[in-house]
């Protein structure tokens, strides 16, 4: 080890900080991946806590560990003594979007095909494996194309789909879980509010996070026998640690068919957690540690790729806010006694133990920081003028959250959505059109929120080619499904009112294209840039 080796000061009092909350940031999702599984669609804990958590910590473990060993480089390379690691954990967005819109339906699906419950369960579970593997490969494909994405598709798209789902699915679900449980998640969201959005530091510099954690969680425990904190006090779980080794297994192919009906939530996703690793290894050039994006990116795709194949159903991802670890004090420490207690707890099951022990309303409010931070940074980051775009961005995500909540049917019986698509009237049942708009959501809010910023930059061009992209991913269910359980089809052989729904989606869009193109040759569709029409 040199001289410039032994002066990097890699683990001090500011890591702590760090650890606690990027731990808890992983746990957070971790806690919502299992509870929407288990008491929204009845999935059996036992395959989540031995199968899927193990290979998802351990994708968490490998990338922590990189980002570890990149910091001591660059300390190395710069002479820098306060390098701080790049902070890796559970992708927020996708995990609870896969939760919803992927395990949960397809979970659901298996069983009304007859399949029974323990063998749709492990074929669910394939089907995840598969489609994060899918999601990797996408990823490692695009760490070589990120900056020619990120160049052609305006921030409004790819920046409004992700805040739709901070919206949607980061941001409801949990506030539905606060309030269910007021007195215990208010007061914790009262304190995340106070010392994350607010900035204000806590006495003894105690990290806000770990606070807000560590007191919901004993007035949870003191309170709730008394059942003035609201909700059932379950009281706490036995303590029963699930242990799980997560060993390469090539059952992924068992899902790979089925997943393929996923891909275009998977494509997506893959691409954004891309994007946003360039944006990220950005923010940390500016606060002074200049990584090299490539290998960032890299990383979190093999990171992925090793998680998946090894049981894992969430993705990693560089996490936003590498500077505010900075401003905390954190150097390379934080990540890599996160990464090792992540990794280890999924193997020797006292993560699952921890998820059980602290309720969702006082971790809820860490996923409604995050869904600020998301949405915040989708206005501050985009141009003013194309706030409208990525505002109408959400709308899709939306629609998916409608289905879910108001019975998507892909949780009842197929006969009952057939029916629906029977009854007469002058236009598609609502319904249908929810199930439709939320179907493909991320790929619809991305090219919405772009076709929507190309014309506010009059460039109705470009706005038009985006609107014939929706009107062929539409035509073929990639996007705006007609079938309950978001697959693709040849529109052709659909029947009833479903089949109505490409041919006159997509023939909207066309003519919307039309109308667009052939204004392009006006004179005032030249005039500058004004914004919202003002």
């Amino acid at each position: 080890m040199n001289d410039t080796q032994k002066r990097y000061k890699w683990c001090v009092l500011g890591d702590w900080n760090g650890f606690f909350g990027l731990m808890f940031d992983n746990l957070t999702v971790l806690s919502f991946l299992a509870g929407i599984l288990i008491f929204v669609f009845k999935y059996p804990a036992d395959i989540i806590y031995t199968r899927m958590f193990p290979g998802t910590a351990f994708g968490v473990l490998f990338g922590d560990l990189i980002y570890t060993w990149m910091a001591f480089r660059l300390a190395k390379k710069t002479g820098n003594t306060k390098v701080t690691a790049m902070p890796l954990g559970l992708d927020t967005p996708s995990t609870i979007g896969i939760a919803l819109v992927v395990l949960g339906p397809a979970f659901i699906g298996l069983k009304a095909e007859g399949i029974p419950e323990r063998d749709a369960a492990m074929m669910t579970w394939y089907i995840g494996m598969a489609t994060m593997m899918f999601m990797g490969v996408i990823k490692f494909i695009f760490s070589f194309l990120g900056r020619w994405v990120q160049k052609i598709v305006p921030q409004a798209g790819l920046l409004g789909s992700l805040a739709g789902i901070g919206l949607g699915l980061i941001g409801m679900t949990p506030l539905i879980d606060i309030f269910g449980m007021p007195l215990v998640g208010l007061i914790a969201l009262g304190m995340i509010f106070y010392t994350l959005v607010a900035g204000i530091k806590l006495p003894f510099k105690i990290p806000g996070v770990f606070a807000s954690v560590a007191v919901g969680t004993a007035l949870y425990y003191l309170l709730g026998p008394s059942g003035i904190v609201g909700g059932t006090y379950a009281g706490p779980p036995p303590v029963e640690l699930h242990f799980g080794l997560p060993l390469p297994t090539l059952d992924f192919i068992k899902g790979l068919g089925p997943a393929l009906k996923y891909l275009p939530i998977a494509i997506p996703f893959g691409i954004l957690t891309v994007v946003g690793g360039i944006n990220v290894t950005e923010s940390a050039r500016v606060a002074g540690d200049d990584y090299n994006t490539r290998d960032i990116l890299l990383t979190e795709a093999v990171a992925t790729l090793i998680a998946g194949i090894c049981g894992g159903v969430a993705q990693s991802t560089p996490y936003i806010g590498q500077p505010a670890y900075k401003h905390m004090g954190s150097r390379a420490g934080y990540t890599l006694l996160t990464g090792i207690f992540i990794g280890l707890g999924g193997i020797f099951g006292y993560v699952s133990f921890i998820v059980e022990l602290i309720p969702r309303a006082v971790l809820a409010p860490i996923l409604i920081f995050v869904a600020f931070d998301i949405i915040a940074q989708s206005f501050q980051t985009c141009p003013a003028r194309h706030a409208p775009a990525v505002a109408f961005a959400f709308f899709p995500t939306i629609a998916r959250l409608l289905a879910i909540k108001l019975g998507n049917p892909d949780a009842v019986l197929p006969e009952t959505f057939n029916k629906l698509m029977t009854v007469p009237g002058k236009s598609l049942p609502e319904m249908l059109i929810i199930v439709a708009l939320g179907n493909g959501f991320i790929v619809t809010s991305m090219l919405w929120g772009a076709f929507l910023a190309e014309l506010i930059d009059r460039r109705l061009r470009a706005s038009a080619a985006y609107l014939v992209a929706l009107a062929v991913l539409a035509f073929f269910g990639i996007i705006h499904s007609a079938m309950p359980d978001g697959v693709m089809y040849l529109p052709w052989n659909l029947v009833g009112l479903a089949r109505q729904i490409p041919y006159q989606f997509a023939t909207a869009y066309l003519v919307l294209a039309a109308f667009f193109f052939a204004m392009s040759w006006t004179k005032e569709s030249k005039e500058p840039v004004t914004g919202m029409g003002h």
